[in-house]
């Protein structure tokens, strides 16, 4: 229903404007091809922004492993893998369902975890795929990247003193990160945390890979570059560093505190 709403929204915005110059049908065109690009093409956008590539099992066989024992687990289909080679420690699912699924990892949390917390992370991903979360949220993520370049494009082409370029940034930047924060809740962080200990049965391998990844992530953030900025919502832990103004517009994650509570409720007094 987040897609439904989120794509909607967008397609009426646009048909709005299109009605307010005259031109329905370009605008209906136009609509009609977001749409398309927001389904189609989100998740290979969003595998593209963090230079993923296919891993092979041959390759990483313990991986393979390890999301092969899940998905038996929780009789799912077993998504595509994807490596990105970045010393930033993260994960994130893409996909518009169980059977169009893929997770990708990063090469610095293959080398910050033990096997696991890397099982805690991948159940952890795989619930967003079995949820369907990735689908509202690659969608979001491809709308807000889409309407980033466009202000992008714009503050670089427009150079002379009477150029909307500095209005259009200062306006659809604010609109990008909307787009995202509307589609994606924290909550579903919370839901995807609690699904991963219903499938590993193991509370404090997620909460011990979560103190890790909150340390790993201050210590070797991503580069906060337009095409990341988009996409960081996919991610199990917020990839930049807490003080960049524009990194905090585009946060949805709740922070890993939180949710280390939520896994480790405080005991009650004692009768």
């Amino acid at each position: 229903m987040r897609t439904v709403w989120l794509l909607g929204g967008i397609s009426a915005l646009i048909l709005l404007v299109g009605a307010l110059f005259g031109v329905v049908l370009v605008a209906a065109a136009v609509a009609a091809l977001v749409v398309l690009y927001a389904l189609f093409a989100a998740d290979r956008i969003a595998l593209r922004a963090m230079r993923a590539r296919p891993v092979s099992q041959a390759e990483r066989p313990e991986l393979y492993r390890i999301v092969r024992e899940l998905v038996t687990a929780s009789r799912r289909p077993v998504p595509a893998l994807y490596l990105s080679a970045t010393a930033a420690p993260n994960a994130f699912a893409v996909g518009r369902g169980p059977r169009r699924g893929a997770v990708c990892v990063t090469t610095g949390l293959l080398e910050l975890l033990d096997e696991r917390e890397l099982r805690a992370v991948l159940a952890h991903e795989l619930s967003h795929i079995h949820r369907r979360d990735t689908l509202a949220a690659c969608a979001a993520g491809a709308l807000a990247g889409a309407i980033a370049l466009v202000a992008g494009t714009a503050a670089v082409v427009g150079d002379d003193e009477e150029s909307t370029a500095p209005l259009l940034v200062a306006v659809f930047g604010p609109v990008a990160a909307l787009i995202v924060r509307l589609a994606v809740s924290r909550g579903r962080e919370y839901r995807a945390d609690a699904d991963a200990v219903a499938l590993t049965g193991d509370p404090d391998g997620l909460v011990s890979a979560l103190r890790k990844l909150e340390d790993g992530t201050r210590a070797a953030p991503l580069a906060t570059r337009p095409a990341q900025l988009t996409q960081a919502h996919l991610m199990i832990a917020n990839p930049f560093r807490a003080e960049c103004a524009l990194a905090r517009r585009f946060a949805t994650h709740p922070p890993l505190e939180s949710r280390i509570s939520r896994l480790r409720p405080p005991l009650g007094p004692r009768s």
